[in-house]
């Protein structure tokens, strides 16, 4: 290499590990220093960090909880599962018998897509197998074991044996890269709250409260949070999971995107009454 010509991005990060941390604090101090002498970016500092922490994060930590879980009862008629898939738009559902500790497998909401090629509908035939595992398990792990079978659900059973909630590969790579966005998110500036096909809105956890207040005729306070997030953070004293549900002042708040870091998106229901130019626009 000419000795004029600048270190490459290898030979300046080994040059900083020489340092050879002795604990997990000080890889991530070095880390650190990298970021700020510009040998990583922050995205892929915030990815290390987010799998060194997924070795000491257990699936009961970043689950939906039992109460929360969206599910399809076996004997439900296919006019009742339909509308439920549609508004709920997961891909993949747990089919119970009757009680949510009695999970009989799998539907996948694509496979629904042949029932008009169906001679006659039998949600029995349709299953694929339930994979359930220890609330206990680590999500390093959890991702291994996803990738080896294929399987992007899992159902996470308690000390008893009932069911404690379900996990997905979705919920275990954001919390080592951060949110995943679908094509149900929404980034135009405009769209902070839009109407969602249920019937409620999806609304951005950004949105000012003011403008939240605009839009449903509520009055949160604004003095210690400037956001709608921040309002429900604040209630809560806690970073709220994915799909648990909060009850502010007659607002009802369902976690739809959020992570170990921050929330995202909100889904709202059972607004005050509006009138006229009061309702948000969809």
């Amino acid at each position: 290499m000419d000795s004029d010509s600048k270190p490459g991005f290898i030979e300046r990060l080994t040059s900083l590990l020489l340092r050879k941390p002795e604990d997990r604090e000080q890889l991530i101090e070095i880390l650190h220093t990298a970021c700020e002498r510009n040998l990583m970016d922050a995205d892929a500092l915030t990815i290390i960090e987010g799998a060194l922490q997924a070795s000491e994060t257990r699936v009961a930590d970043v689950m939906v909880p039992r109460s929360q879980m969206d599910v399809i009862d076996i004997d439900d008629p296919l006019d009742k599962i339909i509308p439920v898939v549609i508004a709920t738009a997961h891909s993949r559902f747990p089919v119970v018998d009757g009680d949510r500790d009695n999970v009989l497998g799998i539907l996948l909401a694509k496979d629904l897509l042949r029932v008009h090629a169906e001679k006659a509908f039998n949600l029995r035939d349709w299953l694929r197998p339930a994979v359930f595992i220890p609330e206990s398990k680590r999500l390093d792990i959890l991702l291994r074991e996803f990738r080896v079978s294929r399987n992007h659900m899992a159902i996470v059973a308690n000390e008893y044996g009932g069911v404690a909630g379900l996990v997905t590969i979705e919920d275990v790579l954001e919390q080592i890269v951060g949110d995943i966005e679908d094509e149900y998110d929404f980034d135009e500036a405009h769209d902070n709250i839009r109407l969602d096909i249920s019937g409620h809105y999806r609304v951005k956890a950004q949105t000012e409260i003011d403008d939240f207040n605009e839009a449903f005729s509520t009055r949160f306070p604004d003095k210690e949070f400037d956001t709608i997030g921040g309002l429900i953070l604040h209630h809560l004293g806690r970073m709220p999971k994915r799909h648990e549900v909060v009850d502010i002042e007659g607002i009802r708040f369902q976690i739809l995107r959020a992570d170990s870091r921050r929330l995202y998106t909100l889904l709202v229901s059972q607004p005050k009454p509006q009138t006229g130019a009061d309702h948000p626009s969809a």
